[in-house]
């Protein structure tokens, strides 16, 4: 009788220690996973500044290159035409 009552015991202590255990990890993956919603808004947020830093960069060129600044002259020829397409291309859905 005393060894099943041990045996009880010692399934009960061993219980407890997993269900501990259990508490355990699912507050640090709690944790975790917002850690890391949190850094995924920071990559998101440093990508839409890269976007907007490349953006100015470009722009910053086709200003150095219509100041003659250079040999970007047929680059920004280019764009400058790419640009005029692209406006075109607005102005007609915006008269659809």
């Amino acid at each position: 009788m005393s060894n099943t009552l041990e045996a009880i015991h010692l399934l009960e202590d061993k219980l407890k220690k997993l269900l501990s255990n259990y508490e355990f990890l699912k507050n640090e993956n709690q944790i975790l996973l917002q850690s890391n919603s949190k850094l995924q808004n920071q990559l998101i947020e440093k990508e839409q500044l890269i976007v907007e830093h490349k953006k100015d960069f470009d722009l910053l060129k086709i200003a150095k290159a219509i100041e003659g600044s250079g040999t970007d002259t047929k680059d920004t020829k280019l764009k400058i035409n790419a640009l005029i397409r692209e406006i075109d291309k607005c102005i007609i859905q915006l008269q659809e």
